[in-house]
């Protein structure tokens, strides 16, 4: 059998900007080789907190509605909306606890606090381990070609516009080369003040 993280296909990319984050998903689901759907979005939105989910599209959906939950319940508790470093801790913590029969996933959680304004992303293995990054973070079956885009392009401090196009051409150029990602993409650009959610169109083949 193959890897189960990979039969569905998916790609996700999350960037730091100057006070700005971006994240970016394919559009494709897949079974393996044959195209199922191309209106799959991977990336879900909890109050401050961007995450983008590639692999195994039941265990995708499944997490997407325990983390709404988990969240929702946190909002009550606390009185206040959850932030990127305290959400991507319970990411963490909710995959660790299905250690033993993991869900096949790779999230990517992308945000901006609230209160500092500073930008935040991180992604995971399938059992929750953090993996803090400055830059760039990847996931998803073209992982390999979207860390050569991104180290290409990528610069420090890019404005919000500029954040844009490089996410963007990192991730249109990484699918053109893999077979499993793909059918259009999103892009979300977030700033302490607003969220710009953009569509783009790409090879339908």
């Amino acid at each position: 059998m193959s890897d189960p993280s990979s039969i569905n296909g998916g790609s996700v990319v999350a960037m730091v900007g100057k006070d700005c984050v971006a994240i970016g998903c394919d559009m494709r689901l897949g079974m393996q080789a044959l195209t199922v759907s191309n209106d799959f979005p991977k990336i879900f939105q909890f109050n401050n907190a961007f995450l983008g989910l590639t692999g195994l599209a039941t265990d995708v959906i499944t997490l997407s509605e325990v983390f709404r939950y988990k969240v929702n319940l946190y909002n009550l508790r606390e009185e206040r909306k959850i932030e990127p470093e305290t959400f991507a801790n319970l990411v963490s913590s909710s995959l660790y606890e299905k250690r033993f029969g993991p869900y096949f996933v790779g999230p990517v959680v992308a945000g901006i606090n609230s209160k500092s304004g500073k930008p935040y992303i991180c992604g995971f293995d399938l059992i929750g381990c953090i993996n803090f990054a400055k830059d760039f973070v990847v996931g998803g079956t073209s992982s390999e070609q979207l860390f050569g885009m991104c180290e290409s392009l990528w610069e420090p401090d890019l404005e919000p516009d500029d954040l844009f196009e490089t996410i963007s051409q990192s991730l249109l150029n990484a699918q053109d080369r893999d077979a499993l990602s793909g059918w259009g993409a999103i892009v979300y650009i977030i700033t302490k003040d607003k969220v710009v959610k953009r569509l783009l169109k790409t090879r339908q083949d």
